[in-house]
């Protein structure tokens, strides 16, 4: 019966991640999430302890999905926004998750997955910029930082802004996003 624990844990943590995508952390339901993937709470509780702890596997698990899919490298930033643009725009769902988590966040327990991975990216460009091969106009966490809201800039556009994009072909999209962290490592 190990594959049918699995599918159930299968099936927990994808309607979690349609359910923190909608409603963020506080707003989510755990009778929802439970209802939509045909389990019952009893299950989120076994396998996850509690709310916090279904969140803190969604977004370890979006963390892995996006360093599998989007690795950095420290010496392409622009590709590697690129590929973040490109992530996001194949699944909204993981990237409302990641805005959710950039709000409300705070309240919750860090997640490891994501802290370790952030001090990953953050070791590899201060290698970089020690190594000569990135600017130092900026520090290592203001280039990263930059380079990741960057990389969601048409997605966080406030809608009177957005409406005035719609005709902007997701390629020059990722074109101006890839351009724009190529200007900011222009010395």
């Amino acid at each position: 019966m190990a594959g049918d624990a699995e599918a159930t844990r299968r099936r927990l943590l994808d309607a979690a991640a349609r359910e923190f995508a909608e409603y963020g952390i506080a707003g989510a339901r755990v009778d929802r999430i439970a209802t939509a993937a045909k389990s019952n709470k009893a299950q989120i509780y076994h396998y996850f302890g509690n709310k916090d702890g279904l969140f803190e596997a969604v977004m370890s698990e979006l963390a892995r999905d996006t360093l599998r899919e989007a690795p950095i490298d420290a010496t392409n930033l622009p590709d590697y926004a690129g590929r973040l643009f490109d992530r996001f725009v194949r699944d909204p769902v993981k990237e409302r998750l990641a805005k959710w988590y950039r709000l409300e966040g705070e309240g919750y327990a860090a997640v490891e997955v994501v802290v370790a991975s952030t001090r990953d990216k953050l070791a590899a460009i201060a290698k970089a910029q020690a190594d000569g091969l990135l600017t130092t106009r900026f520090t290592a966490v203001e280039l990263l930082t930059m380079v990741v809201h960057l990389s969601a800039l048409w997605s966080s556009m406030a809608p009177e802004m957005a409406a005035h994009a719609t005709g902007i072909p997701e390629a020059r999209r990722r074109q101006v996003v890839v351009d724009a962290v190529g200007a900011l490592l222009r010395d």
